[in-house]
């Protein structure tokens, strides 16, 4: 998956001053780019928005893994 054009962000949590975390790239229409902020040109994982939304959801309700 192409990821030109991609924004990089980092989370405002994120601690070291962002050197330990995952960057994301929400900003193209068809997908979701995930990187490692130490290995910037390094690959990357794609999902889905959809897919990406429902992870973060999942993430901030505390549900990640639970199986309902």
């Amino acid at each position: 998956m192409e990821l030109t054009g991609a924004i990089w962000r980092k989370s405002t949590r994120s601690d070291n001053g962002g050197a330990t975390c995952v960057e994301v790239a929400t900003n193209l229409p068809q997908v979701v780019g995930v990187r490692d902020s130490k290995d910037r040109g390094g690959p990357a994982l794609t999902f889905p928005p959809a897919s990406w939304a429902g992870f973060v959801a999942a993430t901030r309700a505390g549900t990640l893994g639970v199986r309902q």
